[in-house]
């Protein structure tokens, strides 16, 4: 009887301890760190603005509009429309605050005739160049 506890005894051991090191080994690699996912990533947007005219060509000081997208800004951070004047960009009296949405909306008028060159720049960021022609 003796030898009959030790046996199932030992059996008793080797399973438990194959076990153990079995669930470590299991455990292991989930234990592990992870590398980032993008939906994880705590790196925010670089900033970024979407501009467009809803008119191509506008009769001096006539109204039109200029709208687009924030990307990566905050809600109420200022944007404003600048005006390339000779090899200078200039920022005309046109100023709207970034909605909700992240998105803005301003009204313009230009004086200056010919193909004039906009943008739009604020909360870090410069939009693309686009052109509304005055006659």
């Amino acid at each position: 009887m003796n030898r009959t506890f030790r046996l199932v005894s030992a059996t008793a051991l080797a399973v438990a301890l194959g076990a153990g090191v079995t669930a470590t080994a299991v455990a292991a690699p989930t234990a592990a760190p992870a590398a980032p996912s993008a939906a994880t990533s705590s790196v925010a947007a670089k900033p970024a603005l979407t501009a467009k005219a809803d008119v191509g060509s506008v009769g001096a000081w006539q109204n039109f509009h200029v709208t687009g997208k924030a990307i990566g800004i905050a809600v109420g951070t200022k944007v404003t429309l600048q005006q390339k004047q000779g090899s200078k960009w200039v920022s005309l009296p046109a100023t709207v605050s970034v909605d909700k949405n992240s998105a803005y909306s301003m009204r313009v008028k230009l004086g200056i005739k010919g193909k004039n060159f906009l943008r739009i720049v604020g909360g870090g960021a410069v939009s693309p160049v686009f052109t509304v022609t005055v006659h």
